[in-house]
C-alpha cells in the first residue's frame, strides 16, 4: 500500500480529478463538503471543549489541511506513504506529520479529541478493519470522537468514480451499517451517520437542502462518528 501511494505523491489530485470529471465538478467541491461535515461535528459534539486536538489518519498529500487551518489547537496527519507525507509537510508547515507502518499509530493513548480517516478504510484489507478502528480509538481521549468518512456503495455515481480511479483497484467499499457495527465492536458508542454529496451544487440554499436530507442513504459519501 505504501509503495502504491508513494508512486502517486505528485499526481494524486490529478488522478482523483480524472476519476470524477464526468460529474463536471472540481475536486475542491468534494473537499469542501468534507470540511463542512467536520465543522458540523465540532459544533454539535465537541463545542464544550475550548480547544480541540485532531488527527487525520491516512492524510495523503494533505489536500484537505489548508481548509481546516484554525479549527484545531493541534493538528496532526499520518500516512503509510512517506512520499505523500513529505509533500504534505512542504505545503502545510503548521501541521505535524508522521509516516507510519499502517498498524500502530505513532502516538500515545488518549492523545486527541478527534481522529478522522477520510476515504481510507476502503483501502484497508477487510480482515484488518476492526483492528484499524481499535487503533484509531486508542489515541482518542474519553469523550472524544472518531469520524470515518467513506464512499457510499449504494450511490451509482460513487461506484463509477471508484471504477475510474487508478489507485482504487483494491477498494472494498463499506456500507454505513458495516462501519457502524465495526465502531461498536471497537468500543465506540453514540454512533451517528450522515450522508452528503447528494446535490452537485455549491449554492447555499442547495447546501441547506442537502443538510436536511443527511439521513437519507443516497449521498455519494457518508460520515459515521462514534464517541470513545
Amino acid at each position: 500500500m505504501a509503495e502504491l501511494f508513494d508512486s502517486y505523491d505528485k499526481t494524486y489530485n490529478a488522478v482523483v480529478q480524472s476519476s470524477i470529471d464526468f460529474s463536471g465538478l472540481p475536486h475542491d467541491f468534494f473537499i469542501v463538503a468534507k470540511v463542512q461535515i467536520l465543522r458540523e461535528l465540532l459544533a454539535e459534539r465537541l463545542s464544550r471543549k475550548p480547544a480541540v486536538d485532531a488527527l487525520d489518519v491516512g492524510c495523503g498529500v494533505g489536500t484537505l489541511h489548508p481548509l481546516v487551518r484554525g479549527m484545531f489547537r493541534r493538528f496532526c496527519g499520518v500516512d503509510v506513504s512517506a512520499a505523500s507525507v513529505a509533500q504534505a509537510r512542504q505545503k502545510n508547515r503548521d501541521v505535524e506529520y508522521e509516516a507510519y507502518d499502517g498498524d500502530a499509530l505513532p502516538y500515545s493513548d488518549a492523545s486527541f479529541d478527534l481522529a478522522t480517516a477520510i476515504c481510507v478504510m476502503h483501502h484497508v484489507p477487510p480482515g484488518s478493519w476492526l483492528g484499524f478502528l481499535r487503533e484509531v480509538r486508542r489515541v482518542v481521549r474519553p469523550g472524544g470522537l472518531v469520524c470515518i468518512i467513506e464512499h457510499n456503495p449504494f450511490n451509482p455515481l460513487t461506484r463509477l468514480a471508484v471504477a475510474r480511479c487508478e489507485f482504487d483497484d483494491d477498494a472494498v467499499l463499506l456500507r454505513a451499517s458495516q462501519t457502524q457495527r465495526l465502531m461498536i465492536d471497537a468500543g465506540l458508542h453514540d454512533i451517528d451517520t450522515r450522508y452528503f454529496l447528494l446535490l452537485p451544487w455549491a449554492a447555499p440554499i442547495m447546501r441547506r437542502v442537502e443538510h436536511g436530507l443527511r439521513h437519507v442513504p443516497l449521498g455519494a459519501q457518508y460520515a459515521t462518528c462514534g464517541v470513545a
